[in-house]
């Protein structure tokens, strides 16, 4: 991708899944990363922060700082998933959701664009935002604010920040790998067109490109990766 080499980029949720393959994906497109995730065990340039709480990302962003000396791509990645009936979501629940995986990207969101002269933030929705997916009220409510917060965000930081929103549908991640028997998984893949889950390696391809110049004119897009799922 052209435009990427050196680049200070941070990945939200950067340890596990879509988050780890886009650190390596950048790492090969010779930018400088660093991994911001709850858990670092194994990562030695990875910063712990859970992003629902204000003061710990605000912490690590400094601590970004000390290592990147600025920040020029942000990939808002981090998030969680409690699948259970709406009938059955506790308070505490549908508050922890909303605030890790759209709460977080805005404290994430606003601390990068603070450090950005010119820049791009990336943000990790979902097809669970754009339709209703049963069991998944508070992740659904929580991935339609984040397709909202790109595009809003898009429009008041142009044009020196362009802002994506980047919509994956299943995904073989260990998150999904968790919630999901193998009869599940293979029932998921018969309803999806391309007859499989994506690799987390796909969707890093996907934000690559966008935070790259060849992607200099793409601001405000709400990108779906789903392998025909949602047409």
């Amino acid at each position: 991708m052209n435009g990427l080499e050196g680049k200070r980029v941070v990945v939200t949720g950067g340890t596990s899944g879509i988050g780890e393959a886009t650190c390596r994906r950048f790492r090969d497109e010779g930018a400088r990363v660093v991994a911001v995730a709850d858990r670092t065990e194994g990562f030695p340039d990875a910063v712990v922060c859970d992003v629902a709480d204000p003061a710990e990302v605000e912490r690590a962003f400094e601590r970004v700082d000390e290592v990147l000396g600025g920040v020029d791509v942000l990939v808002a990645n981090a998030g969680i998933s409690l699948r259970r009936p709406f009938l059955e979501i506790e308070e505490s629940d549908w508050q922890r959701v909303l605030d890790v995986n759209l709460g977080g990207i805005f404290r994430c969101a606003q601390q990068a664009a603070r450090r950005m002269e010119e820049g791009v933030i990336l943000m990790t929705a979902s097809t669970n935002g754009l339709t209703g997916h049963e069991l998944y009220a508070d992740y659904n409510a929580s991935k339609a604010g984040v397709v909202l917060l790109a595009r809003t965000l898009a429009r008041e930081l142009a044009p020196k920040i362009r802002v994506n929103a980047v919509c994956p549908g299943y995904v073989l991640t260990p998150m999904q790998r968790a919630e999901y028997t193998p009869d599940m998984l293979a029932a998921v893949d018969a309803t999806i067109p391309l007859g499989r889950h994506a690799r987390p390696e796909e969707i890093a391809a996907l934000f690559a490109f966008l935070a790259s110049d060849d992607a200099g004119y793409i601001t405000g897009a709400v990108l779906t990766i789903d392998g025909g799922e949602t047409a």
